[in-house]
């Protein structure tokens, strides 16, 4: 069974509990800034649903996919990490994709890899996103705003031949998911 994607709305490290997961995260945020991409590797084949994250509490905003393009890390590691889903729409702080963010480094080699390859193009997906994420600020807003959460962007739904993603806010019975029921 596949593991549905994981939008990572935390923002603050306070926000967190106890268990292994804020370690586990902690240990890749670690690991990505360091470009260790063997320890990054060995971190997501305990903690897969991590591949998208970003560091609690910190300001760029960057996942894994976008350290790699930063540290111009090798086409075999960005391979095996869109392999694991790593979502090449994802956007940072400054509202880039990993793909600008290795053209900034000048990471030429690595352009056609981090190139976002779309399973599917969704007409007004801005107008999409602006009602689902008021949905959740209905539904959630003193929780939202408690945690200071990243409400979920709909831009790497295009990239998955299963358009779901899971966002689970702190506090609250059950979470967000998107796409259709099956």
């Amino acid at each position: 069974m596949a593991i549905v994607p994981v939008w990572d709305g935390i923002t603050r490290p306070e926000t967190l509990t106890g268990g292994g997961a804020p370690r586990a995260l902690a240990a890749l945020a670690d690991a990505v800034k360091k470009y260790d991409w063997p320890t990054v590797l060995r971190l997501l084949d305990d903690n897969p649903e991590l591949i998208n994250s970003i560091r609690p509490g910190g300001t760029s905003r960057y996942t894994v996919l976008h350290h790699a393009a930063h540290g111009k890390a090798p086409p075999g590691t960005v391979i095996e990490l869109v392999g694991r889903g790593g979502w090449l729409t994802a956007r940072n702080a400054r509202n880039q994709r990993p793909l600008e963010v290795g053209k900034v480094r000048g990471a030429t080699k690595l352009t056609g890899y981090l190139t976002p390859r779309l399973e599917r193009e969704v007409p007004r997906l801005e107008q999409i996103q602006h009602h689902y994420q008021k949905l959740i600020r209905e539904r959630a807003g003193d929780l939202v705003r408690e945690h200071s959460l990243r409400l979920p962007e709909l831009e790497p739904l295009q990239e998955l031949v299963v358009p779901k993603m899971w966002f689970a806010i702190p506090g609250m019975y059950g979470a967000f998911c998107t796409g259709r029921p099956r």
